[in-house]
């Protein structure tokens, strides 16, 4: 049965606007201006103070063509038509340069050094081994398998694909015969490339076809290349007792293969891994500088583009406020017009409060941090996380975890991603509460000072930190140790 009903619901939703600054907040600095471009093109009312070309948009010929009239499609009734408040946009005197300047005259200009973002030219991996093919004498048959096999090495160096399977590849996506054996000679051929070790199976066989490219005479090159061929198991456990005693080595002997070995790259390829544009370099967001005690900051001057809004829609606009005759198709065009003014100026104000919250945020970081970011001593960072700053900003969580997690802040001590100085607490013999980054900072320099022969093992570490006041415990200092990429204290042991 069918019946209508009426009732009240209390929603919470975003607005597009509030969506929109959300969505800034997220871009970094460094792609900000890739991001501005983007709404540059989608939105014409909208356009760079500096290269306002008023005279662009005066012409009102697109509007009045067959074309717009039939692409554009109101969303108006008829009596939206008929009234159309435009008095706010075509007053006398509106400066709309002055009302949406997003920098002010005591904002500090860019350098030029920083107009330009230096961007890394680089050869890609499997470039640098398509351009060693050519000096190969292969036929065309040959040619095409031996680039399907480059193109089947991963970024590391590895060609972890089956032969198999290679062949079934070449087979249907390409209609080429081989065979296995084939394939394995070509392989061969491309293990020959730089840099030494390319297109191994496994950690094995890359560690030894860079050995196979030492001079063998080398002290501890041969007896290396021994060790890697019988005991590989052995080695990466560092059970070196056990190849010492079955090659009948000295210590001076074993210590030099172990250290032929230690000086292989264990991934030929990640000289030429292919890096994200974003990844590739740092631009900070956020710069502080130490002024005699006194700390100053200011907000990358690429967050603060001069943006406004265009003359020439304006003027279409007044040009329609002064005319007569106000038939359909202009009331159509203006309805266009304004929506894109309305639409650069959300644009405007998000980028605009985008700067407001960088800067709100980064301040209370940096009054909270303050003892860091004047002595550079990670031991002196407090305990801090985002609810700390969200109440001191009265942001909400989740804008101080958008800005925390993709901006940058570089200071005298070098440049660091802002959740760096975000950290849990843990308490000490006298109850005060300590950032764990402090401990994590001990416990690295624990370990940068032992023996390496005798390194020390959780339990000890976990020892030396509750003497130094820490109530911590042995698995809490494993976690941290792994957050560390520190290895074991076995596998840390060296001769």
């Amino acid at each position: 049965m069918l019946k209508q009903t009426q009732q009240q619901k209390l929603l919470q939703k975003l607005s597009p606007q509030q969506i929109q600054l959300m969505k800034l907040l997220q871009v970094p600095t460094v792609n900000l201006e890739e991001r501005i471009k983007e709404e540059l093109e989608e939105n014409p009312a909208l356009e760079y103070g500096e290269d306002a070309h008023e005279d662009e948009f005066k012409e009102q010929d697109e509007f009045d063509s067959k074309d717009d009239e039939d692409d554009f499609e109101p969303d108006g009734s008829e009596n939206e038509y008929d009234n159309i408040d435009i008095s706010e946009y075509v007053s006398e005197g509106d400066d709309d340069v002055a009302d949406y300047k997003l920098r002010d005259d005591n904002y500090p200009d860019p350098d030029e050094s920083n107009k330009t973002i230096p961007i890394r030219v680089e050869t890609s991996f499997h470039e640098h081994l398509l351009s060693q093919l050519g000096m190969l004498e292969l036929d065309g048959h040959q040619n095409t398998i031996a680039e399907h096999i480059i193109g089947s090495i991963d970024d590391d160096g590895y060609l972890r694909r089956e032969v198999s399977a290679m062949v079934d590849d070449l087979s249907f996506s390409q209609n080429i015969d081989t065979t296995e054996e084939e394939i394995y000679e070509l392989i061969k051929k491309i293990q020959d490339f730089d840099p030494a070790g390319v297109c191994a199976t496994d950690l094995k066989q890359c560690l030894l076809l860079q050995l196979k490219r030492k001079p063998q005479d080398d002290e501890g090159v041969h007896t290396a290349y021994q060790i890697l061929e019988n005991y590989f198991d052995e080695f990466t456990k560092k059970h070196y007792e056990k190849i010492q005693k079955a090659l009948g080595l000295s210590d001076e002997a074993l210590k030099a293969s172990i250290n032929q070995i230690i000086k292989l790259n264990p991934k030929p390829g990640g000289n030429y891994a292919t890096l994200n544009k974003a990844e590739s370099y740092v631009l900070p967001d956020f710069f502080i500088l130490n002024n005699a005690g006194k700390l100053e900051l200011t907000l990358n001057s690429r967050n603060a583009p001069d943006l406004r809004i265009s003359g020439g829609y304006r003027e279409m606009l007044r040009e329609y406020d002064r005319g007569d005759k106000k038939d359909k198709r202009q009331k159509e065009a203006v309805l266009f017009i304004k929506q894109k003014i309305d639409a650069a100026k959300w644009f405007i104000d998000a980028i605009k409060q985008r700067q407001h919250t960088l800067l709100s945020t980064m301040e209370s970081i940096m009054d909270y941090q303050r003892e860091f970011f004047l002595t550079g001593d990670e031991t002196t960072m407090k305990p801090m996380i985002l609810k700390d700053i969200a109440d001191r900003t009265q942001l909400d969580i989740s804008t101080v975890s958008r800005v925390a997690n993709s901006k940058y802040v570089q200071t005298e001590f070098g440049t660091f991603k802002l959740k760096f100085f975000f950290s849990e607490s843990l308490s000490t013999d006298s109850g005060e509460e300590v950032s764990t980054r402090e401990v994590k900072k001990i416990l690295s320099d624990l370990i940068e000072a032992e023996n390496k022969r005798k390194p020390l093992s959780d339990e000890n570490l976990t020892k030396m930190l509750q003497d130094k006041g820490y109530n911590i415990a042995r698995r809490t200092v494993a976690k941290y140790r792994e957050q560390l990429n520190i290895p074991v204290a076995r596998l840390r042991k060296e001769l």
